[in-house]
């Protein structure tokens, strides 16, 4: 049986495109307080804006050198841009659908107004004006478009108009088209005062709705016959040859590259749907696109914008209610986090648990004089950071502090360049891990002297080392002083800082050297467990699964009886349920008021269970060009622990969509049983629950 057949596998762009409509689902759901599901409205958003700007980025590049070729699905690359189109206009016309239906009317129920030219109070109007007279218009410049100025140079994701006017300028020249082009430093939606006329209501009107109303004003005796809002969005994918001879500097040679990534190459137009088609057709051809390139809304362009609602509107009522994450009894006790650890591993499931610890273990190595050494990985950590702050404590007081920062890590190079900077200021030694892998892996290694010993207290992660995100992202951390532990995490750091051999790490699970073939080992000995009748489960818990050689050994292991359940937040090329091939595959997806992020392996062995939690999803990059980290959970409490909240995850009947044979998601239906929502009952169990 041929298991690399193009119809056991399903396309990976549009098994995204699924996935942001599982996110938009989010904002139908009237369950949901109202501000959350604005806030997944625009969630949807962005994701598809990234989507264009890295994936459609890519396909059209790919079609532009004439590799037409495609995945494990089969499908070409014209017939994926082709298939991408189709999706993406349904899924924007959805989105304006919801913008018109759901949010207008639902916020105006709620005393919470859009207002716009034709429904401006005389007051509001007269405030308006005002406004934009002394806050606007003087950062505005309108570009006139003609032989001596040409169309201008259009940043990324920018919002901007195009105006036609009528009349002729101070020279004598017919004005004809016109950009106005709108700084990215104005705030997109303004809050009017309050109008006695209309008491009660809380009035809010989008900044291009303002300048739409008062545009003319930049063209004294000219006549305004139409304006139409525009936005381009480029290919914003980086690239840095790892083997040109010229890039001595990774930090200085991605500095460079971002000052060009606003001005990539144009892969995405959208208009204001009232734009006439000789002026959609015009921007077309200046930007060298399509007709399928093209996306004309039905609103305000980039309702990504309209997420700031959630923080104008002092409105608990409408969010979701506040949580205090849990602490583990051990640290509510005892505050000597080393001493803790010294009596056992600590695990942390964030954000049902509080992320404060992982900080708190920084703090203490920066001022305990019994620790000589600091080492960390960060990928993602945040532009105001305490944990980069800790760092910073701990060089200034004389430790070691030697930090790996991926300066790759997407849309977040700017603020890693200047994390580096900073801790480079303070003394630490700031690497940047190796060309051409990502440091992905989430690590900390702190080393002590006790008793005349050194002994080194490590936290490994499946998330970064963000506060902020740890708040909404699902991920697990463990600390452990396991030696043998610490002894793989000194090896894998020694690799990262200076020329090594590949180490022979005992406990740790590493890519891109063993992490691949040590997955499918363990799926394998599944395999011939279930062959020799006893029970055989694979359950993992990742938010993408894409590479091949695991799914065909899934497959293998589906046929050979073994029972497989995969958690998988996002994209999904396993095609499960098909009879006779995977119909001992589930495959769910959980999207809800957390982030699922977390990455867990678990497998049955024979009783012996084993459980791995991991920075790396079941990806291609992530096995062979991404440094990651899989590591064991060997306290038999803890891993009980992670697997019970595994089994919640697969019972949830309210967040959880069911993947098809079909290739279409599905919500399972409650019916007379209980409503389980996974993350609302993890919230309940660990709140204060302890280790």
């Amino acid at each position: 049986m041929n298991l690399k057949a193009p119809e056991y596998y399903i396309n990976r762009e549009l098994s995204f495109l699924d996935f942001n409509c599982r996110v938009l689902a989010q904002a139908h759901d009237e369950s949901l307080p109202l501000l959350e599901r604005i806030r997944f409205l625009g969630i949807s958003c962005s994701n598809l804006d990234e989507f264009f700007e890295i994936r459609v980025a890519g396909l059209k590049q790919r079609l532009e050198l004439g590799s037409l070729g495609g995945g494990p699905d089969g499908m070409s690359v014209p017939e994926q841009l082709a298939a991408i189109h189709q999706r993406a206009q349904a899924l924007v016309e959805d989105q304006y659908q919801l913008l018109h239906q759901l949010v207008f009317p639902t916020l105006a129920a709620e005393n919470i107004v859009f207002v716009n030219a034709r429904t401006l109070s005389n007051r509001q109007r007269a405030w308006l004006a005002d406004y934009f007279a002394h806050e606007v218009e003087p950062v505005l410049t309108p570009l006139g478009l003609d032989p001596a100025r040409p169309f201008p140079r259009i940043q990324n994701k920018s919002l901007n108009f195009i105006v036609r006017l009528a009349g002729k300028d101070a020279f004598g020249r017919d004005a004809g088209l016109t950009v106005v082009q709108v700084p990215r430093s104005l705030p997109r939606i303004i809050r009017l005062p309050h109008d006695e006329d209309i008491p009660g209501k809380t009035c809010f009107v989008f900044l291009s709705a303002t300048i739409s109303a008062f545009l003319d004003q930049l063209f004294g005796g000219m006549v305004l016959e139409g304006a139409w809002q525009f936005r381009v969005t480029r290919n914003s994918e980086l690239f840095v040859d790892d083997d040109d001879e010229e890039v001595d500097n990774l930090l200085r040679a991605i500095e460079g590259e971002l000052a060009q990534r606003r001005y990539g190459a144009a892969v995405r137009l959208e208009t204001s749907l009232d734009c006439p088609e000789n002026i959609s057709n015009f921007l077309l051809r200046h930007f060298a696109l399509g007709r399928d390139d093209l996306y004309q809304v039905n609103g305000p362009v980039n309702l990504n914008r309209l997420t700031a609602i959630y923080d104008l509107v002092d409105r608990p009522d409408l969010k979701y209610p506040e949580f205090t994450p849990g602490m583990p009894r051990h640290l509510r006790v005892r505050e000597d986090i080393f001493a803790v650890l010294r009596d056992g591993d600590l695990l942390l499931h964030h954000p049902f648990e509080s992320f404060a610890p992982v900080i708190d273990f920084l703090r203490q190595a920066a001022l305990d004089p019994d620790v000589l050494a600091i080492k960390q990985t960060l990928y993602r950590a945040g532009p105001q950071s305490p944990v980069v702050d800790a760092l910073v404590d701990a060089a200034r007081a004389g430790k070691e502090v030697t930090v790996i920062i991926e300066l790759m890590a997407r849309f977040d190079e700017a603020a890693n360049i200047q994390l580096a900077t900073r801790l480079q200021e303070a003394g630490a030694h700031v690497m940047y891990g190796v060309v051409g892998y990502k440091t992905h892996a989430k690590l900390i290694m702190v080393v002590r002297r006790e008793g005349g010993k050194l002994r080194r207290y490590c936290h490994c992660g499946t998330g970064n080392y963000h506060p902020e995100t740890a708040r909404v992202y699902t991920d697990y951390g463990l600390f452990t002083c396991d030696e043998i532990m610490g002894e793989d995490l000194h090896e894998l750091l020694l690799q990262l800082t200076s020329p090594t051999r590949v180490a022979a790490l005992k406990k740790i699970l590493q890519s891109p050297f063993t992490l691949h073939e040590a997955l499918l080992e363990k799926c394998r000995r599944e395999i011939e467990f279930a062959r020799q009748g006893k029970p055989a489960r694979i359950i993992a818990k990742i938010n993408s699964l894409l590479e091949p050689q695991i799914i065909q050994t899934l497959y293998q292991a589906s046929m050979a009886g073994v029972k497989i359940d995969l958690i998988v937040r996002g994209i999904c090329a396993l095609r499960p349920g098909i009879p006779g091939i995977s119909a001992n595959i589930s495959v769910h997806s959980i999207v809800g008021r957390f982030l699922e992020h977390s990455r867990v392996y678990y497998f049955h062995n024979d009783g012996n269970a084993e459980v791995y939690c991991a920075s790396a999803d079941w990806m291609d990059r992530n096995f062979f060009r991404r440094i990651e980290v899989a590591f064991p959970i060997e306290s038999r409490q803890h891993r009980i622990r992670i697997i019970e909240d595994l089994e919640t995850y697969l019972a949830d009947n309210a967040q959880a969509w069911t993947l098809g044979a079909d290739g279409a998601y599905r919500r399972p239906c409650a019916g007379d049983h209980e409503l389980i929502n996974a993350q609302a009952d993890l919230l309940r169990r660990y709140a204060d629950a302890g280790d």
